[in-house]
């Protein structure tokens, strides 16, 4: 299930929100500041973002959001400024969505899901790790991994499936395609540098049968 990120500083609002999210479905990080926020943003697969915060205005955290590895990452701001103009300068400022306080829960959760529903199509999350499938990139907290074209093919092949084990010439067939004439120590070669590059606990050996992307270390 997806991880939402609320960045609120009013307790009670904060509070309530957690509360509704979790009982949908959603794991849920917290901020009440901007300074807060930033590091749980490798995290999060979505973020619920105030406008009013003590350190900093929302909207210049989420131009900082844009302007870094997390530039994808969906933003909603939910805020009590509902001027015509303050609708405006949040979403050229980079917000994909704007709603204002007091709201409907169920409006909420309806542009929540609409949301990653969209980000889903160009973008896979798992925790710390981001696949940027329309740019070919990938970060991992925060920082992006350079990995050949044929790393990143490989990576994001076993990504769009975890949990589901390929044979290696399985794997040859779809990243190398079929007229490749390599063999299967091709596909642990590149294995090999995508442990030594992300860690390794994200594509796990099957004994016998291949490798799988675990979603998670």
């Amino acid at each position: 299930m997806a991880r939402i990120l609320l960045v609120e500083d009013d307790d009670g609002v904060r509070v309530g929100l957690r509360y509704r999210l979790r009982a949908q479905g959603f794991e849920v990080l917290e901020a009440a500041s901007s300074a807060a926020a930033w590091p749980l943003l490798p995290q999060a697969d979505l973020v619920v973002l105030d406008w009013m915060l003590p350190d900093e205005p929302g909207v210049r955290l989420l131009e900082r959001i844009r302007s870094g590895p997390h530039a994808e990452l969906p933003v909603l701001l939910l805020t009590a400024r509902a001027a015509l103009a303050d609708r405006v300068e949040g979403l050229e400022r980079g917000a994909d969505d704007y709603l204002t306080k007091p709201f409907s829960t169920a409006e909420l959760l309806a542009r929540i899901r609409a949301l990653l529903r969209r980000a889903r199509r160009g973008r896979l999350v798992y925790g710390p790790l981001a696949v940027d499938l329309e740019a070919a990139r990938v970060w991992l907290a925060g920082d992006e991994v350079a990995l050949s074209p044929r790393e990143y093919a490989l990576l994001a092949f076993l990504a769009r499936h975890p949990g589901r084990v390929f044979a290696r010439e399985e794997l040859l067939d779809a990243v190398w395609g079929a007229d490749y004439f390599g063999t299967a120590r091709t596909v642990d070669q590149h294995v090999a540098q995508l442990r030594e590059k992300l860690g390794p606990g994200w594509i796990e050996t099957v004994r016998g049968r291949g490798y799988r992307f675990k979603g998670a270390p």
